[in-house]
């Protein structure tokens, strides 16, 4: 008799060729107890100063409380209420989305040229690279000062305006023109952070595939379109994401920069909050405009993860 050899494939004996599913992996007493107790410092960690405060400040945003009275009153969800009827509420929202998105649009820009000059065979390439990090690493507050001097109607910027001709606006009592300095002012701030995490990411690119593309006569700025630009998206969506948080978390910049003006131009909702609970003493009421921040962060930041995952779906 011949011998008949059966090639066992994978799933078979199952409907429609489906794999049979892997047996759940199972972990013993003792390791359990020691991921326990290494897992234990961090919980606690975080739920005392993380998940507490959280649930603190969520109790704070039902009650009318000035900050100084032992008795809060409850109030229920009438800060929320009062946020949707408060147009000065909206228009630090306003001012907040389109600042968030100036900075998320030239973060990104930004970040990516410096990477691509920084990732250039130069002499003397480590000091171009402290030099452009320097402003991460720069006080906040200095660097507002100093952008607020130079913007001055008699300032660094007029200066060299007039010497070609121009007379140079008064830059932070125009709510467009001071929205648009703290902008720049941002990026600039963090530029050094968004170029490093380029220049890491563009180093770890494979080079066979630009190898591959210059042997088909593809252009450096074909290169940078079809091959660059697409392999740099996961770390283009985190550049996005971080400017995002920066923007919505942003106060000290602002509060020494513009202190909110002129007229509420620049008055984001970091300021706002700062504003109704610090200074008018409406505790209640800035605690629910930081979780509407909150969750309007959180929102954003879903939606582009989708979307970021459907993109590398289609990929």
């Amino acid at each position: 008799m011949s011998s008949l050899q059966t090639t066992v494939r994978p799933g078979a004996g199952l409907p429609d060729g489906r794999r049979r599913p892997r047996a759940r992996q199972r972990y013993d007493r003792d390791q359990l107890v020691t991921a326990a107790v290494f897992l234990a410092p961090a919980v606690v960690v975080l739920g005392v100063f993380v998940f507490y405060p959280i649930v603190a400040a969520g109790q704070i945003s039902l009650t009318s409380w000035n900050g100084f009275d032992p008795v809060k009153q409850f109030v229920g969800l009438e800060n929320y209420l009062r946020l949707a009827q408060d147009p000065e509420f909206w228009n630090s929202l306003l001012v907040t989305v389109l600042y968030a998105a100036g900075v998320c649009v030239l973060s990104v820009v930004s970040g990516l040229a410096v990477a691509l000059l920084l990732d250039a065979p130069l002499r003397g390439l480590g000091i171009y690279r402290t030099i452009y990090f320097l402003p991460v690493v720069t006080s906040s507050v200095a660097a507002a000062i100093v952008w607020r001097y130079m913007l001055d109607p008699a300032g660094f910027v007029n200066a060299l305006l007039a010497q070609v001709g121009i007379q140079g606006p008064d830059w932070l009592q125009d709510r467009w023109l001071a929205l648009g300095a703290l902008t720049l002012l941002t990026v600039w701030k963090n530029i050094g952070f968004n170029a490093v995490l380029y220049l890491t990411a563009l180093q770890s690119l494979p080079h066979s595939i630009y190898e591959a593309a210059q042997l088909d006569g593809a252009s450096g700025w074909q290169q940078l379109r079809h091959l660059t630009v697409p392999l740099l998206s996961p770390m283009t969506f985190f550049v996005v994401v971080q400017a995002l948080i920066t923007s919505f978390q942003a106060f000290d910049l602002v509060y020494v920069f513009t202190e909110g003006g002129p007229r509420g131009g620049t008055e984001v909702l970091g300021m706002f909050m700062y504003r109704e609970a610090f200074r008018l003493g409406d505790f209640g009421y800035g605690t629910a405009i930081a979780f509407v921040t909150l969750f309007l962060v959180l929102g954003v930041t879903l939606v582009q993860w989708k979307l970021g995952g459907a993109e590398g779906g289609d990929r």
